[in-house]
């Protein structure tokens, strides 16, 4: 068991009693924890802050990891986390997008932007029309991935899902996106919007998976929490 810090994100302060849960698990559990540190302090980390393709590459943003905004370890830069990275998830190579989509308030969480599906395939969100204000940031991100190597320095190999139409609640943007899919062992459940783009999503995640069952789920309420499939669970080793 590894004891990240949780902080809320960087924004809530009642985040303390998520905070000691593993450390009241652990014995219950009977299983070995180390508590990640950096210069004496523990390091904060969450589930949707990275995705990693289980061979030593791990996938993140600069704007939640080493954004002043919602800042999670101040005074740690870039080569500072990707050691913390190296020590204690065994990542040999980190390859870091910009920002995050729009109405995320976790400031920048990775799986709701981009996901490995293979361990040289990244499936990113991108967005078709030029008004909208995730247009440039996915373009950026994109032509970062295409420029990016997995840890034998081979290539990745880019594939895109769609955006939805933008979902509000009484004038707050929603971070809806079909990258916030959840794999499970035999199949993928991936958030559904009721938009014209749900089925071009789960067709593209169909070809991506093509071992496992797409099922999609109604996510339009569920994102009132801001977030969906992947930001409400935690995949949990047999």
């Amino acid at each position: 068991m590894l004891n990240w810090k949780f902080n809320g994100w960087a924004k809530y302060p009642n985040a303390a009693y998520d905070d000691a849960v593993t450390e009241k698990l652990q014995p219950l559990l009977r299983l070995p924890m180390w508590t990640p540190l950096r210069d004496g302090k523990r390091i904060v980390l969450e589930g949707g802050s990275i995705d990693v393709n289980g061979f030593g590459t791990l996938l993140t943003t600069e704007e939640c990891l080493l954004g002043d905004v919602q800042a999670r370890n101040q005074g740690l830069g870039r080569s500072d986390l990707e050691d913390v990275f190296r020590r204690y998830l065994g990542i040999t190579n980190t390859l870091w997008l910009r920002n995050g989509i729009a109405g995320d308030d976790t400031h920048g969480h990775v799986d709701d932007l981009a996901r490995f599906t293979a361990r040289n395939t990244v499936v990113i969100a991108s967005e078709e029309d030029p008004d909208e204000v995730n247009y440039e940031p996915l373009r950026e991100n994109i032509a970062l991935l295409r420029e990016m190597k997995t840890e034998d320095s081979g290539w990745l190999r880019v594939e895109t899902l769609p955006m939805p139409e933008p979902v509000f609640f009484e004038g707050q943007r929603l971070p809806a996106s079909y990258a916030n899919f959840y794999i499970a062992n035999h199949l993928i459940l991936a958030p559904t919007f009721n938009d014209s783009n749900d089925r071009i999503a789960l067709n593209k995640l169909a070809e991506l998976f093509p071992t496992r069952k797409i099922v999609g789920i109604g996510a339009t309420d569920l994102v009132l929490g801001l977030g969906t499939l992947h930001c409400m669970t935690q995949q949990q080793p047999a």
